[in-house]
C-alpha cells in the first residue's frame, strides 16, 4: 500500500487555486518515487497532489482527465505548470492491489486484474490525447540504448539479457511487430490499479499511457506479480485470464529488450 507520512507544514510552492483544498485539512507525505513528489490530502473523500519538473506532468494530466472520462482514472482538479508542474486529483475509493487483503488471496488478484487490463484494452480510444505511445516508447529506448543508459537489475530472470547489445538485437528484430492498437496504462503495476472490494475503482499514475501495443501492459502485470508476489508461478494464469488470444509471447521479450532501456 502507499505509505503515509504525515507532515507538519505544506510543502514550499503550492499554486494559490490549490489551497482552498488544504484549509483544515492535514497533508501527507505518499512518495514512492525521486521523480515525483506525491501528497495526500485528508479531507473530504481524499486528494492526491502530485509534484514534479515543469512539464513533467503533462501527460499524465491529460491521460488521467481522459481516463477519467470513461469512468476509470480519478478526477483531475488542478493542473498547472509554471516552475514546477502540480497535478491534483480525487481519490478514487478503495485502496491499490498492494494492499493486504488483495496480496492475501493472489490467485483471485492474478485473474482480477488480467480481467479489467483486458477490459481496458477494449475501451474505445477515440480521441486520446496520446494517440501513437508506440513510437515514443521505442523512441525512448532507441535514445537510452545510444547514451548507454542499461539495467537489467528490476527483471526477473526469465526477462534478463546478458548485454545492452544482445537486449537491443533482439528489440531492433522485433520492434516493427508492436503496434499501437489499444488503450494502455503503460506502467500497469499492483500500486496502480485502485479497487473497491475487488471492484475496479481505476487506474492511477497512467503518464505513460496512451494508444499503444497490448504488451506493453502485460509485462508489467506479470513483472508486477513477481515483484510484488514475490514468484513468478503466476505468469502463465495471468495470461490465460488475459485471454491467450491476444497475447503474442514472443513480443513479450521484445518489450522486456526495451523496458532495459528505461
Amino acid at each position: 500500500m502507499m505509505k503515509k507520512v504525515r507532515l507538519c507544514k505544506f510543502p514550499d510552492g503550492i499554486p494559490q487555486e490549490v489551497i482552498r483544498f488544504l484549509s483544515d485539512a492535514e497533508i501527507y507525505d505518499s512518495s514512492c518515487s525521486t521523480e515525483a513528489a506525491v501528497y495526500f490530502i485528508d479531507k473530504s473523500g481524499g486528494y492526491y497532489l502530485k509534484s514534479s519538473r515543469k512539464g513533467a506532468l503533462k501527460n499524465e494530466a491529460a491521460m488521467t482527465g481522459y481516463f477519467h472520462s470513461k469512468g476509470i482514472g480519478p478526477e483531475v482538479l488542478s493542473y498547472t505548470s509554471d516552475d514546477s508542474d502540480w497535478l491534483l486529483t480525487a481519490a478514487l475509493p478503495g485502496e491499490d492491489c498492494t494492499g493486504e487483503a488483495y496480496l492475501s488471496n493472489p490467485k483471485r488478484l492474478c485473474d482480477t486484474i488480467a480481467d479489467e487490463l483486458r477490459k481496458l484494452h477494449e475501451t474505445d480510444y477515440s480521441g486520446c490525447p496520446i494517440p501513437d505511445r508506440t513510437s515514443s516508447y521505442l523512441s525512448l529506448a532507441e535514445y537510452n540504448y545510444q547514451t548507454g543508459n542499461y539495467d537489467k537489475s528490476h527483471f526477473p530472470d526469465s526477462f534478463g539479457y546478458h548485454s545492452a547489445d544482445e537486449a537491443y538485437h533482439v528489440l531492433h528484430e522485433g520492434k516493427n511487430a508492436l503496434q499501437s492498437k489499444v488503450l494502455l496504462h503503460g506502467d500497469c503495476c499492483l500500486p496502480n490499479i485502485i479497487l473497491d472490494n475487488w471492484k475496479l475503482s481505476g487506474f492511477i499514475d497512467v503518464g505513460n499511457g496512451g494508444v499503444g501495443d497490448r504488451h506493453i501492459d502485460l509485462f508489467w502485470g506479470i513483472w508486477s506479480l513477481w515483484y510484488n508476489l514475490k514468484t513468478d508461478r503466476y505468469e502463465s494464469r495471468f495470461l490465460d485470464a488475459y485471454g491467450r488470444d491476444a497475447v503474442d509471447t514472443a513480443l513479450l521479450k521484445v518489450i522486456a529488450a526495451a523496458e532495459v532501456f528505461g
